[in-house]
């Protein structure tokens, strides 16, 4: 195996290692029966309601 000629600086190594670190793009999408935003093909946390049926009962 191929062994490296100088030592490799933290910068490098931190620059290489910080390309594969990307956020988490949160996708959201309106809820259609009381418009709050939620995530998508998920039940909403607001009313309870997933695909015009109501899953949850959230109490008030």
């Amino acid at each position: 195996m191929a062994e490296p000629k100088q030592k490799s600086s933290r910068s490098r190594s931190h620059h290489r290692r910080a390309k594969n670190y990307r956020p988490i793009k949160v996708t959201v999408s309106v809820c259609p029966n009381c418009g709050e935003p939620k995530e998508p093909h998920r039940v909403c946390l607001h009313c309870g309601y997933y695909g015009g049926k109501q899953i949850l009962e959230i109490g008030e």
